[in-house]
């Protein structure tokens, strides 16, 4: 048993949880599975935490041949949003002498070519978007100590997950635009099979239906702005009352509804408001500047890497979702017509 000051070691916890070193090395590794029973693993476990124990990852990894690599599966980097979270994870990383490797998955959502040979022989585990989930079945990184972005955290293939707080981000953005008067909206969707968009779709439908007099309409497109314009235009043109408010799922989508509304010879946001989700740079590129929620990036890709930390050490990731922030700017005010 360690006392005072003393850092406890392996020899500590195997002698508190009745086994040998050479199994708490197992259980700590996360590599026990098959070797070791799950009641002996958890005993070892809750004996780490009662001491405090935390392996000395740079002695394991000079005995277990550890590269301290950590890879990073995201979507194709086409929005510099997932290079913000590289640059978060990296400079964690950096801190604790771990490189990150950034693999985006080459068609963006779908299969994807195994990057290494072995990703177990060569890394140490992988911090992944729910976005590219098929990308890290293909290279067997759900075989490794696993961190989800994005994801849902019921049914996560991961030993932890971290989110932004997508569900505030709609509250806040609808309950701007019913406060300005809207009350009816066009929701211009990700046509992406994801579990972030499907909580910004199941957040609006539940914020707009608790309103008497409320419309909604959902129409999907790709995350690309020709695409978007596309979506937005045939749903503006179609019979009845307009929409008053076109609430984006993405900047992205939000620039493509900016032509659309353009090409109907409309202004925003005069005759129709546009909200968009991320704050890229565009949103200050486009005229007026949009009103969006910004989501920080890399504040996203630094609570990655600080539960992947967690996980190889043994111990439970920060609980919480990262808050975000509605950022009010020209592309919404009230709606002309009632």
């Amino acid at each position: 048993m360690a006392h005072g000051s003393t850092r406890p070691t392996s020899r500590d916890v195997a002698q508190a949880a009745g086994v040998s070193q050479a199994a708490v090395s197992l259980v700590l590794g996360d590599k026990w599975r098959g070797r070791v029973a799950e009641t002996t693993a958890e005993r070892v476990r809750q004996a780490a935490r009662e001491l405090g124990y935390r392996p000395n990852l740079a002695a394991r990894n000079l005995r277990l041949g550890h590269t301290r690599t950590v890879l990073l599966v995201v979507p194709a980097l086409t929005t510099e949003f997932f290079a913000g979270v590289y640059t978060g994870a990296a400079r964690i990383a950096a801190q604790h002498g771990f490189g990150v490797v950034l693999y985006p998955s080459p068609e963006g959502i779908g299969p994807a070519r195994d990057p290494f040979a072995s990703a177990q022989a060569a890394l140490d585990g992988v911090i992944a978007s729910s976005m590219a989930a098929d990308a890290l079945t293909a290279i067997h990184g759900d075989q490794l100590p696993l961190v989800m972005l994005d994801s849902d955290p019921e049914g996560s293939l991961g030993a932890a997950t971290v989110n932004l707080d997508i569900t505030d981000g709609v509250r806040q953005v609808t309950e701007h635009l019913l406060g300005l008067g809207h009350r009816r909206f066009l929701h211009l969707a990700a046509d992406i099979a994801s579990w972030t968009f499907e909580v910004r779709a199941r957040e609006l439908a539940t914020r707009i239906g608790q309103v008497p007099g409320t419309s909604l309409l959902t129409v999907r497109a790709p995350i690309t702005i020709e695409d978007a314009r596309d979506a937005a235009a045939t749903a503006l043109a179609a019979k009845g009352p307009r929409p008053t408010a076109i609430i984006c799922d993405d900047d992205k989508l939000a620039a493509g509804a900016y032509k659309a509304v353009r090409r109907l010879g409309l202004r925003i946001p005069d005759d129709i408001s546009v909200t968009g989700l991320d704050d890229l740079a565009l949103a200050t590129a486009i005229d007026p500047e949009l009103t969006t929620v910004r989501l920080d990036a890399e504040q996203f890709g630094e609570r990655g890497m600080q539960a992947l930390l967690a996980v190889l050490e043994g111990r439970e990731p920060t609980a919480g979702d990262i808050p975000v922030q509605l950022v009010v700017r020209g592309s919404t005010a009230p709606p002309s017509t009632p």
